[in-house]
């Protein structure tokens, strides 16, 4: 199948083992972007609008992180994030890359305050968006999100909870969500990561140390939707607080998909902010 087919396909690396999707194009600085982790999620799927744009600067690699989409999936179930920390390691290595800016969506944004504690030399600035960095109470949204089981309409209650704007959700973006949802084996592996019951404990697994997180030396910039239902815009407060070189945008009118229903402002503000900093 040709990648105009099956666009979620990009280019293969060994990582540890682990057969790893990903995507790679631009030039330049390196810029890794690290998806979410909902039902069906692919790299592909959550930054297809942003990386050709981010291309014309740097160059943008989004992995699917061990678990999802078209990478191997785990052979037990994940309850320690860092193994995905040394999945994300491994995959740089992988690509002789000793340091790149990141981007991180909600989970990814959680793996990326990880990396950034556990790898301080190898990341340049980071961006966290509606990041799940902090432990929480877990929230209406995320819990069944976590707790999804296939069908279309679970699929389109789903990310009914990540847009604030309905009018998004076609029935065709609802269907690719879904039919991803429901390839071999990808449902089983989702469950086993998050559907487990109380769910609270992987919020749990994901968070670091506050006192880890206020030690973090780098530029970070924090991005939320304020009217996320599913990471609370407090968490990104928080952070905010935490990291001394950090500021905060708060975008109104916008659910978890910031990177989607604020397309050119978070393409513009993240392209501006890898390129300068916080001084630009």
């Amino acid at each position: 199948m040709s990648s105009l087919q099956q666009p979620e396909i990009g280019k293969s690396i060994r990582v540890g083992g682990v057969n790893t999707n990903y995507h790679d194009m631009g030039s330049g600085a390196p810029l890794v972007l690290i998806h979410g982790s909902g039902a069906g999620v692919t790299a592909y799927a959550n930054w297809r609008l942003n990386m050709p744009v981010l291309a014309e600067e740097f160059r943008v690699i989004a992995p699917d992180m061990l678990g999802f989409g078209y990478t191997d999936w785990p052979k037990e179930p994940i309850r320690d994030a860092g193994v995905w920390v040394r999945h994300l390691a491994g995959f740089l290595d992988a690509l002789k890359l000793d340091k790149v800016s990141f981007v991180g969506n909600s989970f990814g944004g959680a793996l990326t305050t990880a990396f950034m504690i556990a790898h301080p030399d190898r990341v340049d600035r980071a961006v966290l968006m509606g990041a799940a960095g902090l432990s929480f109470p877990i929230t209406e949204g995320l819990d069944y999100v976590w707790g999804y089981t296939p069908s279309f309409d679970n699929m389109k209650r789903s990310v009914q909870y990540l847009a604030n704007d309905q009018s998004r959700l076609t029935d065709d973006l609802v269907k690719s969500r879904y039919e991803a949802s429901i390839r071999p084996g990808v449902f089983e592996a989702y469950s086993a990561m998050f559907g487990e019951t109380p769910r609270q404990k992987h919020i749990e697994m994901l968070a670091s140390d506050p006192a880890k997180v206020a030690a973090i030396p780098h530029e970070v910039l924090l991005l939320h939707g304020k009217e996320d239902q599913v990471i609370p815009l407090d968490v990104t407060l928080r952070i905010n607080r935490l990291i001394k070189r950090s500021d905060a945008v708060i975008f109104a009118d916008c659910g978890h998909w910031v990177q989607i229903e604020r397309l050119a402002s978070f393409n513009r503000i993240v392209s501006a902010f890898i390129r300068n900093g916080l001084a630009g």
